[in-house]
């Protein structure tokens, strides 16, 4: 496999099931503990306030999120955002196969709307997604 950090298939099997069906909003993935292979970490269906909970403090992640929302003029929105949780406590090594593995999500998954680099907890607050994502 040429570039990138390699993505197990269950990554993207994963994201067709958050695409398909309504049962799950959320999929996180990580990396492996080698830090080689981004891999499935949790999925289901979660609340914003659970998203936020997901995210560990000192570990990077990557979440790809169905966004709902309202626009200004009350048109429901649905946004499919891919979340890079990196933050600000994580060693070099980690942050570089992160950014690495971040880069391969993005071009495999396809139907992300939406693209967010966090570091802090206020980077994914709702307020801050919607308006990202409008």
């Amino acid at each position: 496999m040429s570039g990138g950090t390699p993505v197990d298939d269950s990554c993207i099997s994963a994201f067709q099931e958050l695409k398909s069906r309504r049962d799950i909003n959320t999929v996180i993935y990580r990396l492996s503990d080698s830090l080689e292979t981004v891999i499935p970490d949790a999925k289901g269906n979660l609340t914003h306030d659970e998203l936020l909970k997901a995210l560990p403090a000192d570990e990077p992640r990557y979440v790809v999120h169905d966004l709902l929302f309202a626009t200004a003029d009350g048109t429901r929105q649905e946004k499919v955002v891919l979340i890079s949780w990196c933050p600000a406590g994580v060693k070099a090594v980690e942050r570089i196969a992160h950014s690495s593995g971040c880069s391969t999500l993005r071009n495999l998954l396809d139907g992300v709307q939406v693209y967010v680099q966090a570091t802090d907890l206020s980077d994914v607050e709702y307020e801050a997604l919607v308006s990202r994502a409008s």
